[in-house]
């Protein structure tokens, strides 16, 4: 079972604890309690994959922006939840996802971006299209409108932000083998180099060997056979045969 850190992240009271109580346990929170950070779990199945998800339900107030950081790093997946009610919650956002990729260091970030209370249809300020040009200018992040109360998409959402971390996961262990067996070829390849200049250079050493086993190639031998022929008393003569009448 694969482990996966999911991050919420969003403006304080866009509920961002409903959607999470919601998705978890089923539960629908209605009153308000601002949240320092809240940690759930759930074991899920997910394209046939059992998933343990641990679920960061992050605080949406000033003060905590510097533990919001450390949670950032550790997340594999973000939900970025803003209130159809309240357009200052969206504009928060963008600014979130700016921290997120400075954080990560990367465009390539498993996110969702979440509508929330969209059953609140009399106090609604900002249009599903208000939704779907963020979603755009982020390069097509999936854009859910939710309900936390009745749990409109929130099954959905979740289990989206799962799917992108499995697949980014793909992608980079498939990279790694892929560099792997790279790496393995110009070792390879290496090796059969070395080999090969081994066996040049015993083939040269070779060549300056005669067939009675003579180095033509030595230096020290080659002076010998000069001194050889120079030196009459080191030459050797046929010797002469007497008659005797």
């Amino acid at each position: 079972m694969r482990d996966y850190k999911v991050v919420v992240l969003g403006a304080g009271g866009v509920g961002k604890s409903s959607i999470t109580v919601q998705f978890v346990q089923g539960v629908y929170v209605e009153s308000y309690d601002p949240t320092i950070e809240d940690s759930y779990r759930k074991q899920t199945d997910i394209d046939g994959r059992a998933c343990d998800l641990e679920i960061l339900d992050t605080a949406g107030v000033a003060q905590f922006v510097a533990m919001r950081e450390l949670y950032i790093k550790s997340g594999k997946g973000f939900l970025l939840v803003y209130s159809v009610t309240d357009e200052n919650s969206l504009k928060e956002l963008l600014e979130l996802r700016e921290l997120v990729l400075r954080i990560k260091d990367s465009t390539n970030v498993p996110m969702v971006l979440i509508g929330n209370k969209c059953d609140l249809e009399n106090d609604r300020v900002l249009s599903i299209e208000d939704g779907v040009k963020v979603s755009q200018d982020w390069g097509l992040v999936p854009f859910y409108e939710t309900s936390a109360m009745y749990k409109t998409n929130v099954d959905e959402a979740f289990t989206d932000v799962v799917r992108q971390i499995m697949r980014k996961e793909a992608v980079t262990n498939a990279e790694k083998k892929q560099q792997k067996e790279l790496q393995k070829q110009k070792e390879l390849e290496s090796q059969q180099n070395q080999h090969s200049q081994q066996q040049s250079s015993s083939s040269g050493t070779n060549s300056n060997i005669n067939s009675n086993g003579y180095d033509h190639g030595s230096p020290v031998l080659n002076a010998r056979l000069k001194q050889s022929i120079n030196d009459p008393s080191k030459t050797v003569t046929k010797s002469k045969c007497c008659t005797i009448m």
